[in-house]
């Protein structure tokens, strides 16, 4: 591996993009830690010193590295991108002109991207009103006297929030830089980014806090936690398919033997984000409408958004089961896949071409689906049995592998390293895969 290493740093044209992504990651982190306008620094951190659950804002701060809950430039991070892109994924198959625009190849494919940036904007508008309307009544901390905005009006907030949906412009921009002029999926590599930047301070807290025993039995489970991922990831069912051969011209086409790869994690983390917005959709609803001791806020408290409560676990594990088939059901369609494999006169052994085809295929994803399902649960809610030896709170971030972090830190990892494992064997050396 590490021969790897300085091949790609040798390779002229693979070094520059290597280092034109590390300096745009360098200037990324330095706005994620720049305060916006009219913010108060100083408060922000004795409020940050005194927080013991986030609440509603727990993923949206994983996803920003932190930045969030320190209301910096970059506080929203590309959780707004995200959204606009799942919304835009789901709406082609919805309205038949987002249909046809992605059967159109790549110019149909540039218009898609224009109105998710269009779809992101937006979004980052309501998000970043959202978050600042929490910190003007002081409901983004809890217990914290000190007022993070001093001195609030209405053109100070409007300051923040149009300083806000900017940066979420900026990272846009920066994902793109990275994806045309660097190395791997830019958006990808800065959600990597943002949660390992958290890692280093939730482990210093959990040395800190219970011991170097705990803190080396966190590390083995992490690492376990980690190989057991990237097993699982890498796992897949290979569905042989022949293609007879063709006669055009004076050519003979076809005639060769491939697979259609179905990986048992066929949905990626999309489930897991799907499960934990709609689960901390209450309590925003129940911090927007104002402190209150009802019923419904104390359940919604207590048992669904406290995440070492068994409700909470369940729900959660319920929701990315349910969300794992409908992502698949809407993203992977059959009966497209039969109909193209019909087209090019390409067939599975033994199942006849059309129906027959797409039921079978049906089959098998279903088969698939199941157990990838349950394991995006199983990795999702072990943060939440982790909360009592790491010291949380109600905060399975004080476990740093485990749950969508870990997930998108090994997908990201594993597309990225074999990226430039393509780019040393375009150049005849050895990849860091062997």
């Amino acid at each position: 591996m590490l021969s790897a290493f300085r091949s790609a740093l040798a390779t002229p044209d693979l070094r520059r993009k290597i280092l034109f992504t590390l300096m745009i990651i360098v200037v990324y982190r330095i706005g994620a830690t720049i305060p916006s306008p009219g913010v108060s620094y100083a408060n922000v951190q004795k409020c940050l010193n005194t927080v013991e659950d986030q609440g509603v804002v727990q993923l949206l701060n994983l996803f920003s590295g932190g930045a969030l809950l320190q209301l910096s430039l970059f506080a929203l991070g590309i959780m707004p991108y995200i959204t606009a892109s799942i919304i835009i994924q789901l709406l082609t198959v919805v309205i038949p002109r987002f249909e046809q625009l992605k059967k159109e190849g790549q110019s149909g494919q540039a218009k898609l991207t224009q109105y998710t940036r269009y779809l992101t904007i937006a979004l980052a508008v309501l998000q970043a009103t959202g978050i600042v309307a929490l910190a003007d009544r002081g409901q983004l901390f809890a217990n914290c006297p000190d007022p993070i905005i001093p001195g609030s009006n209405i053109f100070t907030l409007s300051v923040i929030v149009i300083t806000m949906t900017a940066g979420t412009a900026v990272i846009m921009w920066f994902g793109e830089l990275i994806t045309e002029r660097g190395i791997g999926n830019g958006m990808s590599l800065l959600m990597f980014v943002n949660i390992a930047a958290r890692i280093p301070a939730e482990g210093a807290n959990i040395l800190e806090n219970q011991g170097g025993v705990v803190f080396a039995l966190v590390c083995f489970f992490g690492l376990v936690i980690i190989a057991s991922v990237i097993f699982v990831e890498q796992g897949q069912r290979r569905i042989p398919v022949q293609y007879a051969k063709r006669m055009i011209g004076r050519r003979m086409y076809g005639g060769t033997s491939t697979y259609l790869p179905l990986k048992v994690n066929q949905a990626g983390v999309i489930p897991v984000i799907f499960a934990s917005s709609l689960l901390y959709l209450p309590d925003l609803i129940s911090r927007l409408v104002g402190a209150g001791n009802s019923g419904w806020q104390n359940f919604i408290a207590n048992y669904v958004v406290k995440q070492s409560s068994w409700v909470h676990i369940g729900l959660y594990f319920a929701l990315i089961i349910f969300f794992t088939y409908f992502y698949i059901t809407i993203t992977f369609n059959v009966n497209e896949r039969a109909d193209e494999m019909k087209k090019f006169g390409g067939f599975i052994p033994g199942i006849r071409p059309g129906r027959p085809t797409s039921e079978y295929l049906s089959f098998v994803l279903s088969r698939i689906t199941l157990p990838g399902s349950i394991y995006l649960g199983i990795i999702a809610v072990l943060p939440n049995f982790f909360l009592d030896v790491t010291g949380g709170q109600g905060n399975n971030q004080n476990f740093p592998f485990g749950g969508t972090a870990v997930l998108i830190m090994v997908g990201v990892g594993l597309d990225t390293v074999k990226q430039i494992e393509s780019q040393l064997m375009q150049r005849n050396y050895e990849g860091f895969l062997k």
